[in-house]
């Protein structure tokens, strides 16, 4: 099986591209800018890039993409590039390009112009259902566009909705980064009242979820919910992460003024997910934080 994955260098690509290379039967392509080309790849891609292919696109390009994707030849594409997840009010048209244009052009040429792709999954946000950032709004949009061809086309587009992911190399900006990072000094951490519920599902167990989606018996336009079922909210997770550091200093919710367009919930129907790819998370909360902890203090 060739797999393709875009946005391998990304936080979740990191975990998902050392699950797939250790299963025997799957070939691996990585589709990076051109930018990367003899560059330095993150770990661990960089000591992983030698078993990988590469391929090289601009995916708001349709030509470049379709060159690339020629190039690969993949039975399987995964599609983890997007614009702006931790920076949910990014400009409307680099969303647009990336996020629309950039997933628009890569279903086309894995299926309207290359005849051996038999499964693209695209990652999503549970963030799509009310859309109130431009990045969920465009994410939403692109996801219309994968339903339509689903529909109309019978491409085998299928949705793996990635609920609140955390672990090693997440961006700093993030939450559970930022909440670490004052915990570790021993300082306060201001925050929101973080009384949001999300369901946080560590990295490694987002890769298995995804990698559990190939070749799975979906109908075109499935989405397939990657959660732990479980909801917690940031206040008490900020707790948690206090707990776990120890070293003083305490999370202060209420301290800043609330994002707009922040969801009350978001839980994963992991009921649903078992059904339809026999698959559940492994990694729970309070042992996912630890295991973050050891990897930050090594």
């Amino acid at each position: 099986m060739r797999v393709l994955v875009t946005g391998a260098t990304g936080f979740i690509g990191r975990f998902l591209i050392p699950q797939l290379l250790q299963r025997e039967d799957t070939a691996v392509t990585l589709l990076l800018l051109e930018s990367q080309s003899g560059t330095p790849l993150p770990p661990p891609l960089n000591q992983l890039r030698p078993q990988c292919e590469a391929v090289y696109a601009d995916l708001r390009n349709f030509q470049l993409t379709l060159r690339a994707v020629q190039e690969a030849q993949p039975d399987k594409v995964i599609h983890l590039a997007a614009a702006g997840a931790t920076d949910p009010f990014l400009p409307v048209e680099q969303a647009l390009r990336h996020n629309v244009t950039g997933t628009v052009n890569l279903a086309r040429a894995c299926f309207e112009k290359t005849a051996v792709t038999t499964q693209l999954i695209m990652a999503r946000t549970p963030g799509e259902r009310s859309a109130m950032n431009v990045y969920a709004a465009s994410k939403a949009a692109a996801w219309q566009f994968a339903r339509m061809y689903g529909r109309t086309q019978s491409w085998p587009l299928h949705g793996g909705m990635i609920f609140q992911a955390y672990g090693p190399g997440q961006p700093d900006r993030a939450f559970i980064p930022a909440a670490f990072r004052a915990a570790l000094a021993g300082e306060d951490f201001p925050m929101t009242a973080g009384a949001q519920q999300r369901d946080w599902i560590y990295g490694a167990d987002v890769a298995a979820g995804l990698a559990a989606m190939l070749g799975a018996p979906l109908e075109p336009g499935t989405t397939v919910e990657l959660g732990t079922g479980q909801a917690t909210t940031l206040a008490g997770v900020a707790e948690m992460i206090y707990d776990v550091v120890g070293r003083g200093g305490r999370p202060l919710p209420g301290a800043l003024p609330s994002r707009p367009g922040e969801e009350a919930s978001q839980i994963a129907n992991v009921g649903e997910t078992a059904v339809q790819i026999q698959w559940q998370a492994a990694i729970p909360l309070r042992q996912g934080l630890a295991r973050l902890y050891q990897h930050l203090t090594q």
